[in-house]
C-alpha cells in the first residue's frame, strides 16, 4: 500500500533530508513581513548568517500545477522555499530556471540567496506517492461548486438547489462542499439554522482550488484537441454565433491586451461543428495545419459579466493561464489577476 504524506509529516521529513545534506536548518517561529502567511519558517545558519525562509508545502507538483505553484508561491516574496514529497530532475531543473527555492524528503534541494548556494538533484524518494486533497470540495464536483463561490462569493448564501443550478451538479453535492468547506475553516453560519454563511480565508482558498482544477478538473473538461491553417484572424471567429465563448490565452488578450495568442481556446457545450468546418478544423497536425486549438466544455452556466461576454469568467482565465506553466502566460495571469481576480478575494 502506498504510504501517505500528512503535512506535519512532510516538512518534518524534508527537514531531515536537509540535514542529511549538511544544512544547518531549523524550523523557527517569525513574522511575515508582507502579510502573507506561510505554512512554516525554516532557519538555516551559514557560519554567522542566518537566512530565514518562509515555507509554502505543496504535496506534489507536476507539469499541470508548476504555473499555480509557481504563482503562488510569489507572494511570500524572495524567502520562499517550496518543501514537496518529491522533485523529479526535469521539475528540479524548470524550478531552478525560474529561481524558485525548493526542497523535497529525497534531499533534493536549490537555495540561492547569499551566501548560501545549494543545487541537488537526481535523489531517489523513499515516499512513494502523497495524499491528494481530501474531502469532496477538491473534487471535480466539488471544485464546481467552489468556482461558483469564487467568481460569485454572495452565491454563498444561495439555497444549495440554486447552487448547484449554476454548475449543473446534484444540489446534495453542494452541502458536502459547504461542510467540508466549514470543517477547514473557509466557511462559517452565523445566527444558528438558517443564518448567513460566509467565505473566509479566501486568499488561501484560491491557491488550493487554481492547483486543483489543474490536477483533476481541467484534463476532464478537454473536448478535443485540433489544428487549423491559420489563427491569424481569430477574432474574427464570431464565437457568439455558435454558442462557445474564448478562453485561455484569446480571453487573456482581450482582457489585458498583453498576449498574442500562440494557441486557442474555446469553451462550449459541444464541438462548434459549423464553426469547425469553417476553420478547417482536423484531429492531427499537418503540412499546412499546425494551429492548435483546444475545445474545452463549459462546466457553468451562470451568465457571463456583461462587461466580457465574449469570454468565460476571469477566474478561469486566470486558472487556465497558470495551468499552461508557459512562462508568458503565468506573467499574464498576473495581470489578469490583479485587474479582475484580487477584488474577489475581498472579505467584508
Amino acid at each position: 500500500m502506498d504510504d501517505v504524506v500528512r503535512t506535519d509529516d512532510l516538512l518534518g521529513a524534508a527537514l531531515d533530508a536537509a540535514r542529511k545534506q549538511g544544512l544547518d536548518a531549523r524550523f523557527v517561529r517569525a513574522r511575515s513581513q508582507s502579510g502573507a502567511k506561510p505554512d512554516a519558517w525554516m532557519e538555516i545558519r551559514r557560519g554567522k548568517d542566518r537566512l530565514l525562509f518562509a515555507v509554502e508545502v505543496k504535496r506534489s507538483v507536476t507539469p499541470a500545477t508548476l504555473g499555480p505553484v509557481v504563482h503562488n508561491l510569489a507572494r511570500l516574496g524572495e524567502q520562499a522555499l517550496l518543501v514537496t514529497a518529491y522533485i523529479t530532475p526535469p521539475m528540479a531543473e524548470r524550478l531552478r530556471e525560474q529561481r524558485v527555492a525548493f526542497l523535497d524528503t529525497a534531499g533534493n534541494a536549490y537555495f540561492d540567496r547569499t551566501p548560501l548556494l545549494v543545487w541537488i538533484k537526481g535523489q531517489k524518494p523513499e515516499v512513494r506517492s502523497v495524499a491528494g486533497e481530501v474531502g469532496r470540495a477538491f473534487q471535480p464536483t466539488g471544485l464546481k461548486v467552489l468556482f461558483v463561490l469564487l467568481c460569485n462569493p454572495e452565491a454563498v448564501n444561495l439555497t444549495y438547489r440554486r447552487i448547484a443550478a449554476m454548475v449543473d451538479v446534484a444540489h446534495g453535492t453542494v452541502g458536502w462542499v459547504m461542510a467540508d468547506l466549514a470543517q477547514l475553516g473557509y466557511l462559517r453560519e452565523s445566527g444558528g439554522k438558517g443564518g448567513r454563511r460566509r467565505l473566509f480565508e479566501r486568499s488561501r482558498l484560491l491557491p488550493r482550488w487554481t492547483e486543483a482544477y489543474a490536477r483533476v478538473l481541467r484534463p476532464r473538461t478537454l473536448i478535443g484537441r485540433y489544428y487549423v491553417p491559420t489563427i491569424d484572424r481569430w477574432r474574427d471567429w464570431a464565437l457568439e454565433e455558435h454558442g462557445a465563448v474564448w478562453g485561455g490565452e484569446p480571453a487573456a488578450a482581450l482582457l489585458t491586451r498583453h498576449l498574442r495568442p500562440g494557441e486557442l481556446t474555446i469553451y462550449a457545450d459541444q464541438l462548434p461543428g459549423k464553426l469547425a468546418g469553417r476553420q478547417k478544423f482536423l484531429q492531427s497536425p499537418r503540412a499546412g495545419h499546425t494551429a492548435a486549438v483546444e475545445v474545452r466544455k463549459r462546466f457553468w452556466t451562470f451568465a457571463a459579466d456583461p462587461r466580457h461576454e465574449q469570454i468565460v469568467p476571469p477566474l478561469l482565465v486566470y486558472a487556465d493561464l497558470l495551468a499552461t506553466g508557459d512562462q508568458r502566460c503565468v506573467e499574464t495571469a498576473g495581470l489578469v489577476y490583479e485587474a479582475h481576480v484580487a477584488r474577489l478575494l475581498s472579505e467584508v
